[in-house]
C-alpha cells in the first residue's frame, strides 16, 4: 500500500440508492469538499464528473458505475457511484461484490422505494456494512423520522439516527450531531464549504437528548467501557461512543442514519466523517476465501502485501484510448508492470501492461497495485467479468459472481454488408463489458438477437452502437424472452435399433421426466448403477438429453423447470455405440416432453406506481387491461402507492401511457420478478406469431 495511506486508512465504498435519490449529486459534493474538483457539477446541467457518458448526461441518470479516488483527513476513499435504474442493477451487484462498505441514500419524501429495497438486499447478500443518508431534507414533505421507520419496517434494518435535522422543507438549516451534541450550519456564500459548529438551540435540546439516549441504548452492548460509563451515569466519552458505533456497523448489527441536502450543500462533510469513522477498511473485512483449483481445497488470503497476490475482476470497459480495461479489486499481495498472473478459470497466463488509478473516465498511471486497491488493468486478453487473477505459484479461485438472465430482446441487422463486420465486433465488445447483454444468432431466421434487462437497457446499448462504434443498423421491435416448461410427469421407454452407416445401432433408455420450480432451470440425474454401464454410454445419453433441452418441443424457446432422471439403460456389446445413445437420449426426451403437456412461460414484472389519488382509478383500469394484478395499495403523504405485477409483453410503452393518463404526475418502477404460465389464448397467439402449430 502507498506509504502515505496504510491499509487501515483506506475506505472502498459504494454509493447506492433508488433512481433520483441524489447519489451522483452527493458524490459530486464529496469530490468538491475533498478538493478533487473546484466547481460543482449538476445532474440537470449534464456536467457532473461521475456521469461522463453522453447518454447519462442527456437523460440525467447514471448508467454505468464509475470509480474515483479522493482523500479526507489523511484517509484515502475509493468511491464507486452506482446506477439507480433497475435495468442497470448488475452495475450495483458487481460493485458491491468488491466493496468493503456502502452509503445508502434515501429520498426524505419517498423513503424506502423499490430499487432501494433491491440494492439493500444485494448488500445483504455480500454482507456489506452500510450507513444511510436521508437526502433532500429541503423538499416539501420531507420527514426524516418517517424514513428511519420505513428502513426498520421494509428493510428489517436496525436504523440508528446519529443526527437530527434542524427544521425541514424550506426551513431546513442544518443538522444536530447526537454523538458530539453540537449543531452544524453551512455557509451559503461558499457552497457549504464553511461549517459553523455551535450549541444545540434550547428548542431542540429535549428531542436531541431523547434520541441520543435511544442511540446509546442501541450501541452500548458493543462496548463494555461504554456500558460501564452508562451504568455509572457518567457522560460517555465521544471516542468510546464512536468506537461502539463502528464495532456495531462492522458486525452488521446497526445502520447509522444521517441527514442533509446535497443539492443545497448541507450535511455532506459530516457524511464523509461518518464514512471514515464507521465504515470498514480492507483490514476490517478480515480474510477472503477461495478454492485452490488444483487441489480442490479451501484457500484463505489476508489483506497484506506480503501474501500471494489475488484479485477479482468485476468490470470490463472498452476504453477508446487504452483498449480493453479491466477493473479489479486486489485482496492480497502486490503486482507491478512486470507481473505475470494466472486466470484459474481459463488456466491461461496474463501479462499486465499498464496499471491505472481511475478518476471516472480519466486515468492516473501507477507502477504497482497493492492489497485493498481498486484499479484499472490493461493487458488482460483472456479475462472476463467475475474472473480471479492471481499469483501463478499460489493459485486461488474466488467465488464467481452470478448475473440475472436477460428478459427482453430485439433483432439487429447491419444496414449494409460493409457494416456487418463492424457490427459483430461492436456487439462482441458490448457483451464483453456487460454480462446482462447477450448476443446470439436465431437459427431459424438467421437474425442477430441482442438481449438485455429492459427497454431502457436495450435503448442505451443500441445508442452506444451508433455513437461510439459508428455502426448503422436496422433495429427490430422488442421481443420478450419466453420460456417453455412441462406441466405433467411421465416415464418414457425408448428403444433404438436402426441400420446407420451399414451397421445396426442399438440403444434403449428409460427416462422419468417431471416438472420442478422454473427458477431451477433443467436438472438431470442418473438413478441406475453407474458401475454396470460403460461411462461413455451414460455421457452420450446425457449429452443428447442436455442438447435437446436447450429448446422446447412446442415453441423452441429455452426449456426450464424440468427434471430428467435416467432410470434404465440397456446396451448390446456388439451393436451399441455412443452415437446410438446420444440419438436415443434426444428422442426419448422429446417424446417424454410431448406427453407431459408443455406450456409457455412469460416474464412477470414487479411493478410499483406512485400516483396522485385523482388518477388512481385510471391507472388501475389500465393495469387490469394489461393483464396486471394489483397486489396492494398504500398511502404515502399525498400520493397512493400501487404495488402489482404484470406480464412484460404488455408493458411496452407504459411510460408514455402513464404520462398521458396522469398528466405526467405519476412515476413507476418495474423489474423482473419471475416466470409464470401464460393463458391458453396468449399461448396460441405467441405460437401463431412464431409460425408454430401445436
Amino acid at each position: 500500500m502507498d506509504k502515505a495511506f496504510p491499509l487501515s486508512n483506506v475506505r472502498n465504498i459504494g454509493i447506492m440508492a433508488h433512481i433520483d435519490a441524489g447519489k451522483t449529486t452527493t458524490t459530486e459534493r464529496i469530490l468538491f469538499y475533498t478538493g478533487i474538483i473546484h466547481r460543482i457539477g449538476e445532474v440537470d446541467d449534464g456536467n457532473t464528473v461521475m456521469d461522463w457518458m453522453q447518454q447519462e448526461r442527456e437523460r440525467g441518470i447514471t448508467i454505468t458505475s464509475a470509480a474515483i479516488t479522493t482523500e479526507w483527513k489523511g484517509v484515502r476513499i475509493n468511491i464507486i457511484d452506482t446506477p439507480g435504474h433497475v435495468d442497470f442493477t448488475i452495475e450495483v451487484e458487481r460493485s458491491l461484490r468488491v466493496l468493503d462498505g456502502a452509503v445508502a441514500i434515501f429520498d426524505s419524501v419517498g423513503g424506502v422505494e423499490p430499487q432501494s429495497e433491491t440494492v439493500w438486499r444485494q448488500a445483504d447478500k455480500y454482507n456489506v456494512p452500510r450507513i444511510a443518508f436521508v437526502n433532500k431534507m429541503d423538499r416539501v414533505g420531507a420527514d426524516f423520522l418517517n424514513v428511519v421507520a420505513m428502513m426498520e419496517q421494509k428493510l428489517s434494518s436496525v436504523a440508528v439516527p446519529l443526527q437530527l435535522p434542524v427544521g425541514k422543507e424550506d426551513t431546513f438549516a442544518g443538522v444536530i450531531d447526537l454523538v458530539r451534541m453540537k449543531r452544524y450550519q453551512y455557509g451559503e456564500e461558499d457552497m457549504g464549504a464553511t461549517v459553523a459548529e455551535d450549541d444545540i438551540p434550547a428548542a431542540c435540546l429535549k428531542e436531541a437528548e431523547h434520541y441520543r439516549h435511544l442511540m446509546l441504548e442501541r450501541i452500548c452492548d458493543f462496548d463494555e467501557e461504554l456500558m460501564h460509563q452508562l451504568l455509572e451515569d457518567k457522560q460517555p466519552d465521544q471516542a468510546i461512543v464512536k468506537r461502539a458505533i463502528r464495532t456495531a456497523v462492522l458486525a452488521g448489527k446497526i445502520n447509522p442514519v444521517l441527514c442533509g441536502s446535497s443539492f443545497k450543500n448541507k450535511g455532506v462533510q459530516q457524511l464523509i466523517d461518518a464514512i471514515i469513522d464507521y465504515l470498514p477498511s480492507p483490514m476490517d473485512r478480515s480474510t477472503v476465501h477461495g478454492f485452490d483449483p488444483k487441489a480442490s481445497q479451501q484457500v484463505v488470503r489476508s489483506a497484506q502485501d506480503d501474501e500471494p497476490f489475488c484479485a477479482l475482476v468485476f468490470k470490463i470497459v472498452a476504453d477508446p484510448h487504452i483498449g480493453r480495461l479491466a477493473f479489479a479489486r486486489a485482496y492480497s499481495g502486490v503486482i507491478d508492470l512486470k507481473s505475470t498472473l494466472l486466470n484459474p478459470r481459463t488456466n491461461s497466463r496474463e501479462r499486465i501492461t499498464r496499471i491505472f488509478r481511475m478518476h471516472s473516465n480519466k486515468r492516473k498511471p501507477e507502477q504497482s497495485m497493492h492489497a485493498g486497491d481498486i484499479m484499472g488493468l490493461a493487458g488482460l486478453k483472456d479475462t472476463s467479468t467475475g474472473d480471479t487473477i492471481c499469483d501463478p505459484e499460489h493459485p486461488i479461485s474466488l467465488e464467481q459472481m452470478t448475473f440475472p438472465q436477460p428478459v427482453i430482446s430485439r433483432s439487429i441487422e447491419p444496414k449494409s454488408t460493409s457494416d456487418e463486420e463492424r457490427l459483430n465486433a461492436a456487439l462482441a465488445r458490448l457483451a464483453d463489458e456487460d454480462p446482462t447483454c447477450t448476443v446470439k444468432l436465431d437459427p431459424e431466421t438467421g437474425q442477430t438477437i441482442i438481449s438485455g434487462m429492459g427497454e431502457l437497457h436495450l435503448e442505451i446499448l443500441i445508442d452506444r452502437l451508433i455513437r461510439e462504434f459508428n455502426v448503422e443498423a436496422h433495429i427490430g421491435k422488442p421481443q420478450v424472452s419466453y420460456r417453455e416448461t412441462i406441466t405433467g410427469r411421465t416415464v418414457e421407454t425408448f428403444e433404438l435399433s436402426q441400420l446407420i452407416g451399414g451397421k445396426n445401432q442399438y440403444a434403449k433408455l428409460v427416462l422419468s421426466v417431471e416438472p420442478i420450480d422454473p427458477a431451477k432451470g433443467t436438472e438431470f440425474e442418473i438413478k441406475i448403477s453407474e458401475k454396470s454401464v460403460p461411462a461413455e454410454f451414460l455421457n452420450a445419453a446425457r449429452q443428447g438429453i442436455v442438447e435437446t433441452s436447450s429448446g422446447g418441443v412446442m415453441s423452441g424457446y429455452p426449456l426450464t423447470g424440468v427434471k430428467t432422471s435416467l432410470v434404465g439403460l440397456t446396451f448390446r456389446e456388439d451393436e451399441s455405440t455412443e452415437m446410438a445413445f446420444k440419438i436415443a437420449g434426444s428422442m426419448a426426451f422429446k417424446n417424454a416432453c410431448v406427453k407431459c403437456t408443455p406450456t409457455l412461460l412469460e416474464p412477470a414484472m414487479k411493478l410499483e406506481v406512485v400516483v396522485p389519488p385523482d388518477y388512481m382509478g385510471a391507472v388501475i383500469n389500465d393495469l387490469n387491461a394489461r393483464r396486471g394484478k394489483i397486489l396492494g395499495i398504500s398511502a404515502r403523504k399525498d400520493v397512493q402507492i400501487i404495488a402489482g405485477e404484470a406480464p412484460l409483453s404488455e408493458m411496452f410503452g407504459y411510460a408514455t401511457m402513464l404520462r398521458s393518463l396522469t398528466q405526467g404526475r405519476a412515476v413507476y418502477t418495474m423489474q423482473f420478478d419471475h416466470y409464470e404460465q401464460t393463458t391458453k389464448g396468449v399461448q396460441a397467439e405467441i405460437l401463431k406469431r412464431i409460425g408454430r402449430i401445436w
